[in-house]
């Protein structure tokens, strides 16, 4: 389908939108296609899948309620949940990521030569990320004008919020190393707090899996001879 046409059906906001997500993705991501792939595929299988409905058996007033699931669907699975699954894998890279880009900083580095160290000592999601902000500076971008295009990249809030503690820091001139250990402090409460959290869900879990299972086993056992009884 033309890329004209995708952009006569939807808005340049849309498009542009749709995009953004996509790169949240990450370089790595399953699905390569870009904003108007992604929207020409999803219009093309909606039609496919319409016309060989109506060659079924299923009633036609039915057809639209599919369709508007399967629209629906498609962008769920292709952009919410991989987002969502890459946000919770990114919070847990990022206190290893930045305690080490810490401990660098506090060696007397500055910004950017710790982060440099720091990638190359690191090898996760998070770090290939700062790698590829590390390697537009080498194409002319100050640092801070590469940050903020991670920031533009980047899905986590947690993450944004420490890039954006970073980038006033150098801003104002204040202490880069103070700031960092006031961010680890605060992702190493946020992941204990998480698993806090977790820990408080297993009773819970307890209960349903006992009244799903266990309860009705005891019940069996306990009524079991009446049953045999009246067979």
């Amino acid at each position: 389908m033309n890329i004209d046409i995708i952009r006569k059906i939807y808005r340049v906001k849309d498009i542009e939108n749709i995009q953004s997500k996509l790169n949240m993705l990450g370089t790595d991501r399953k699905l390569k296609f870009d904003a108007t792939g992604f929207l020409t595929a999803r219009l093309l299988t909606t039609i496919i899948l319409t016309i060989v409905l109506i060659f079924t058996d299923i009633q036609n007033y039915i057809i639209p309620f599919i369709m508007i699931i399967y629209y629906n669907l498609f962008y769920y699975v292709f952009i919410t949940d991989p987002i969502n699954k890459r946000i919770k894998k990114l919070d847990l890279e990022a206190l290893t990521f930045f305690e080490i880009l810490t401990l660098t900083l506090e060696s007397g580095r500055n910004l950017e030569n710790a982060l440099e160290m720091t990638v190359n000592n690191v090898d996760n999601e998070l770090s290939k990320e700062f790698k590829r902000s590390l390697t537009e500076m080498k194409f002319g971008r100050s640092l801070m004008e590469s940050l903020e295009d991670l920031k533009k990249r980047m899905p986590s809030e947690t993450i944004n919020n420490i890039l954006l503690n970073i980038t006033q820091t150098n801003i104002f001139g204040n202490s880069i190393i103070e700031t960092m250990n006031n961010q680890v402090e605060y992702l190493r409460e946020k992941q204990m707090m998480e698993v806090k959290a977790q820990i408080n869900k297993i009773p819970n879990k307890v209960s349903i899996i006992s009244v799903i299972f266990i309860i009705p086993l005891i019940l069996l056992i306990i009524l079991g001879p009446f049953i045999i009884e009246l067979l």
